[in-house]
């Protein structure tokens, strides 16, 4: 299977579709799902600092045999190291883990705290060479653009949620517009609201001979979204990644958009109440 490729504002190449590990802590399950995933053809790993498993899909990689320039590796900064020093500190601790010499993608996971100093720090990775290409994830358009107007280096990459449930219109086409490449989390919504058994997904996937999963992963990539579907089981891992031999009607593809909720499936990031309580105690490391 070859997975085709976008090309990122900075002409770094990247994979249509990859493999997420969130909420894959246990390294031995992590390692043997990045295993499947590259030997199923996926190019494209997607991790984080805060996953806790950037050294199991290390290990992985390097056990593949896979020449490191053919895999696309990404992973994130989490807001405890949201500061120039601690940023520095933190990319090279990902990178240890991974047991790398570089990361192909590293993104500022979420747009709290000192941001620009983090911001700093990537830059200067990304022109060392540290990071081939930078970006960000979750977040909105205001923040993108205060980012894009304060720092030198344009973001190549917004990783937000959109699911057929929480569809993101305005957001998705601002960062297209501005040539930021959009990455799609929990595309599947984690199964919510019956995801996987809905009748109208159900009638187009039966349309294609394809399953729910496939069609809502081709509705994102035909949206010019990239799309990183995360799970442990090596058939569904096979599964996802056949996305590529089917096209959804413009009708089809109308059907899906009338799909939104118009709400997130998990909480609101900017909502106050919520920010503290995921991210407070976090942010407090800041001032140790």
């Amino acid at each position: 299977m070859t997975i085709p490729s976008v090309t990122l504002n900075n002409g770094v190449t990247m994979p249509q579709l990859g493999f997420g590990v969130f909420q894959v802590p246990d390294l031995a399950d992590c390692e043997q799902a990045v295993s499947a995933a590259l030997a199923a053809g996926y190019r494209l790993i997607d991790t984080a600092a805060a996953y806790q498993n950037e050294a199991a899909v290390g290990r992985a990689i390097q056990k593949s045999g896979i020449p490191r320039e053919e895999i696309f590796v990404t992973s994130k900064l989490w807001v405890s190291d949201f500061t120039y020093d601690r940023a520095k500190a933190g990319i090279d601790a990902s990178l240890q883990r991974l047991g790398l010499d570089y990361l192909d993608l590293y993104l500022l996971h979420q747009p709290y705290g000192d941001t620009m100093g983090a911001w700093r720090a990537l830059e200067e990775a990304y022109h060392t060479g540290k990071i081939r290409a930078i970006g960000v994830s979750n977040f909105y358009a205001d923040q993108l653009k205060n980012l894009e107007l304060t720092m030198t280096v344009q973001p190549a990459v917004n990783q937000i949620e959109v699911s057929p449930w929480y569809q993101q219109a305005t957001e998705v086409a601002f960062n297209q517009h501005d040539n930021v490449r959009v990455e799609a989390w929990a595309p599947f919504a984690e199964g919510k609201h019956g995801i996987f058994q809905d009748a109208t997904i159900q009638a187009i996937a039966t349309a294609h001979g394809k399953t729910t999963g496939q069609v809502i992963l081709r509705w994102l990539l035909q949206r010019g979204i990239t799309v990183i579907p995360k799970s442990v089981h090596p058939a569904r891992i096979v599964e996802n990644s056949q996305v590529f031999d089917f096209e959804l009607t413009a009708a089809e593809m109308a059907t899906m958009a009338s799909l939104d909720r118009h709400e997130s499936q998990f909480f609101d990031h900017r909502d106050p109440v919520t920010i503290e309580q995921i991210f407070g105690s976090s942010l407090a490391k800041l001032h140790e």
